[in-house]
């Protein structure tokens, strides 16, 4: 079997769930199979936005995100299904079982999906009898059906995993690239999103291929130091390993909540932001942890989405604080239009036993190109009585 496992190289899966919540449904209920399936929130509530759907629904141009109403306009016989999240973590959580009882090395990305590192599992067979026997596993014992993307790393495993749904298993070495993965459009490159894709368009980066031809100069003008990472990957480099406990990293916390009715109602939207801020802070306690970035979403009434944030000089976790920030980001940037959704989230986030070293007065004094950032915290300080941003000791924290 060695010649299936080079000797220096990694031989790496990404298996990803298809269509999994509708495929949980359909194994809980085989009634439902082969039919239009999809798993959406509460209409009353106004959530009623497709959160996934089953292939018979994607065959009727049924779509993620997509509004109920239309996706009823498109499939009459649509069947809708609201979210069973303690379902899909009992499916999640026996498919990874499975995944682990073939090597150590797995990292859960998301509740679907994971990567495997099956370099030392040359005494199970090929890397195809591999993924053959483990999608079938999946299929008899949980009833799901899975794509199994082979690569030398972790970025073209993915790749490959996308590239035959549902069911497939698919293999992308970095001679296949040319052929295989260059030719598609750049914004099906995944860590592409529909801003960066926009950017490289406009600078004629149309295809894949076109991104790794690119001058790397021009690529980092454009999207920083992310425009060399991307063509790295488009290249078939990605070094970075499958990390069993990288699931346990954070680096941000949020919540976010749809009103019951589009509002301008400033009594409203603060008793929402608050209840928002309250949230995250439960949560950092929760990880004893603090952040020392806050952003905030503000989604109008024609589902036009912004972001707003601010790096803080220091990392702070109570919910007055989160709320004092928050409510002035969004003091400075509504422009008065009715809101639909508003989320809080807490970024840079790290656990207090990490946080080394924290600003204090006497820093802010050698900050001194920050001045404009010690105006904000004046005028905060003034606004709410006090300075928003608190100071965490870890000495104190241990005790």
């Amino acid at each position: 079997m060695s010649k299936w496992y080079p000797k220096k190289g990694r031989v790496i899966f990404h298996v990803d769930m298809n269509s999994f919540y509708a495929s949980v449904e359909a194994a809980y209920n085989p009634k439902l199979k082969g039919k239009p399936l999809a798993i959406a929130g509460n209409p009353e509530q106004r959530r009623g936005i497709i959160v996934t759907s089953s292939y018979e629904a994607r065959a009727k141009g049924v779509k993620t995100t997509m509004p109920l109403w239309e996706a009823k306009k498109l499939c009459p016989e649509l069947i809708v299904m609201r979210p069973n999240f303690e379902r899909y973590r009992t499916a999640s959580k026996a498919m990874f079982q499975l995944l682990s009882e073939i090597t150590p090395y797995v990292q859960p990305v998301s509740i679907d999906e994971g990567y495997m590192d099956i370099t030392e599992c040359g005494h199970l067979g090929s890397p195809l009898e591999i993924a053959n026997k483990l999608q079938q596993q999946i299929k008899n014992e949980i009833d799901l059906p899975s794509s199994i993307g082979i690569a030398p790393n972790k970025f073209l495993a993915k790749m490959a995993s996308d590239m035959k749904k549902p069911m497939g298993i698919t293999v992308l070495r970095k001679r296949d690239l040319p052929t295989k993965l260059w030719p598609l459009k750049v914004e099906e490159m995944y860590g592409v999103g529909a801003k960066s894709a926009k950017k490289l368009n406009d600078i004629n980066i149309v295809t894949i291929e076109d991104l790794v031809t690119s001058d790397v100069f021009q690529l980092k003008r454009v999207l920083g130091i992310n425009g060399e990472r991307l063509q790295n990957r488009a290249k078939g480099i990605d070094p970075s390993p499958v990390d069993p406990d990288a699931i346990y990293d954070f680096k941000s916390i949020g919540s976010s909540e749809t009103l019951p009715q589009d509002t301008v109602e400033e009594a409203e939207i603060k008793k929402l932001m608050r209840h928002l801020a309250k949230n995250v802070a439960k949560r950092l306690k929760r990880k004893n942890a603090a952040g020392r970035n806050v952003q905030i979403m503000i989604r109008f009434h024609d589902r036009r989405t912004i972001t707003r944030s601010v790096k803080l000089p220091n990392y702070i976790e109570e919910e007055d604080d989160i709320f004092a920030i928050a409510i002035d980001l969004f003091d400075q940037h509504w422009n008065g239009d009715p809101i639909r959704l508003l989320g809080v989230t807490i970024q840079d986030v790290a656990e207090k036993k990490d946080i080394a070293q924290q600003l204090d007065l006497f820093t802010y004094e050698k900050e001194a190109d920050k001045e404009s950032l010690y105006q904000v915290i004046d005028q905060l300080t003034e606004k709410y009585g006090k300075n928003p941003f608190m100071k965490i000791n870890p000495k104190e924290e241990e005790n």
